[in-house]
């Protein structure tokens, strides 16, 4: 079984996924999770997302940073 870093001790990886996906439903907005999702499991681009949207680049990277920000918060303890 493949394990991870997490904090001072090993995770199963499949535990470390689980874990960060209970938090992205539960602590990201649903727009958060709509780029998080876009970006990192469909390979969608931030210009992509932008113009989809009608926003700047500017907005949705600062969205996203946001939301690593939030999944790297909780994930922490």
């Amino acid at each position: 079984m493949e394990n991870t870093r997490y904090n001072d001790i090993r995770l199963p990886s499949h535990i470390q996924k689980r874990r960060m996906l209970a938090v992205i439903e539960r602590e990201l907005t649903e727009l958060q999770r709509h780029l998080l999702m876009a970006v990192y499991f469909e390979g969608k681009s931030q210009v992509q997302l932008a113009k989809e949207r009608g926003v700047c680049r500017s907005t949705i990277c600062r969205t996203l940073h946001r939301a690593e920000d939030r999944l790297q918060r909780f994930l922490r303890y």
